[in-house]
C-alpha cells in the first residue's frame, strides 16, 4: 500500500505538477506521440516561447521525457502523470469544477488547488464526491511513491 503524502508533500506536489505549460506539454505528448523539437512551438501554439522552453526544463527535471533524435516523448514517469492528469480532468468534468466550461489544464490546476485545501464544499451528501477526489489524490501519491522517490527537483520528493 502507498502512504499518502504529508500534507507539505502534497502542496509541494500540485504546485510542482501544476504549471500549464507543464500540462499542455505532457498531454500533448501523450494524445500525438513524441513531437519533433522544432515542432514543439506548432504543437503548443498556445504557449510562449519562454513556456515551451520552462515545460521542458521541468519535465526533463521531473524525468518525464525521452529524447530521440529530434523529437521529445514520455518516460514512463510522464506516462503514468498523463494518465494522472487525465483522472484529474475526468473528475473535474464530472464535477464540473471548476465550471461546467473550462480547459484542461484549468481542470487539472483547479482540482490540484482544492486538494491542497480543507474541505468545505458540502455539495454532495452522499460522499462520492469526496471518495473520487481522494482516489486522484491517491493517484497522485502513487506517482510521486513510484517516480519521485530520490528526486527534491522542483519540490516533489517522497
Amino acid at each position: 500500500m502507498i502512504p499518502a503524502l504529508s500534507h507539505q508533500q502534497l502542496r509541494d506536489t500540485c504546485t510542482a505538477l501544476s504549471s500549464a505549460g507543464l500540462i499542455r506539454l505532457v498531454s500533448e505528448i501523450d494524445d500525438h506521440g513524441a513531437i519533433p523539437v522544432c515542432g514543439l512551438e506548432r504543437a503548443l501554439a498556445d504557449l510562449s516561447t519562454h513556456q515551451i522552453r520552462q515545460a521542458i526544463e521541468q519535465a526533463d527535471a521531473l524525468g518525464l521525457l525521452t529524447r530521440t533524435s529530434g523529437s521529445v516523448g514520455l518516460s514512463a514517469a510522464g506516462r503514468d502523470l498523463a494518465d494522472v492528469y487525465d483522472a484529474t480532468a475526468r473528475w473535474a468534468r464530472r464535477h464540473n469544477y471548476p465550471a461546467p466550461l473550462c480547459h484542461f489544464a484549468g481542470r487539472i490546476q483547479h482540482t490540484f488547488a482544492l486538494l491542497v485545501t480543507p474541505a468545505t464544499d458540502t455539495r454532495d451528501s452522499d460522499g462520492e464526491h469526496d471518495a473520487e477526489l481522494g482516489r486522484v489524490q491517491r493517484l497522485l501519491a502513487e506517482w510521486v511513491h513510484t517516480h519521485q522517490r530520490n528526486c527534491n527537483t522542483c519540490g516533489v520528493a517522497a
